[in-house]
């Protein structure tokens, strides 16, 4: 009994990961593409050679890789907790 409760307990463990993952994938994908939209809007409205859209651009990426590395070091904490109270 206790082996299909560990089974269970994995596959639920790993279903989570790939959703949190995959969730985190699209919020990456979404901040770049604020950023390089809103860079590309700046360099018309402005009517200037694409400064905007590159700095814009690699902005979105640094703020994306900042979020995902912060999040993904608060959920180790969290499960590190967990295992020891377990």
């Amino acid at each position: 009994m206790s082996g299909s409760t560990s089974k269970t307990s994995k596959y639920t463990r790993s279903l989570n990961n790939y959703a949190r993952y995959s969730g985190m994938a699209f919020e990456m994908m979404f901040i770049i593409a604020i950023g390089v939209l809103g860079g590309v809007k700046l360099d018309e409205r402005l009517h200037t050679k694409p400064v905007f859209a590159i700095i814009c651009s690699l902005a979105g990426i640094a703020i994306a890789f900042y979020i995902v590395i912060k999040d993904t070091l608060r959920q180790n904490q969290s499960d590190h907790g967990k295992k020891n109270t377990d």
